[in-house]
């Protein structure tokens, strides 16, 4: 019996680290997203404007929740996910009397079945964000398991 699980053990893929395409982000101390298994990890996300020099996007809470989606989308993307993929998310508000706002941007990139999410209210974001987001995303080699329908 131990042979077979050193054997499965042996199996098992590394954690592969994935870094951006954008060449500011490579002097930043965290991987984009951690591929494990069939697993994806996100670094959290907040609004800043792609080619912006790293500006959160202009007009309160939900336009900057609006390009913190789109900013996961992107990382999803170009890691072979969608948003579909999405398991869990964990959202950072620096003001939590602005989730109902977040919310309701929320609902415009996610779908029922909705991803497991919790939710809390955070002081300092980095760049003065008013949110961040992180998330996991499930997946599954096309083969295995196709992503969950939405």
């Amino acid at each position: 019996m131990f042979a077979a699980q050193a054997a499965c053990a042996s199996d098992a893929r590394a954690p592969e680290f994935l870094s951006s395409p954008d060449p500011a982000a490579a002097k930043l101390p965290f991987s984009e997203a951690v591929r494990s298994g069939e697993l994806l990890f996100l670094s959290g996300q907040i609004g800043t404007v792609p080619g912006s020099g790293n500006a959160l996007a202009k007009g309160g809470i939900q336009a900057e929740a609006e390009q913190t989606l789109v900013n996961i989308r992107n990382v999803l993307e170009r890691h072979g996910a969608s948003m579909r993929d999405v398991v869990k998310c964990t959202v950072f508000l620096a003001d939590i009397a602005e989730w109902p706002a977040f919310n309701e941007v929320y609902r415009k990139h996610f779908s029922a079945p909705f991803p497991a999410r919790s939710a809390l209210a955070a002081s300092g974001l980095a760049m003065g964000a008013k949110v961040e987001v992180e998330c996991i995303a499930h997946v599954a080699a096309p083969a295995a398991s196709p992503s969950r329908k939405r």
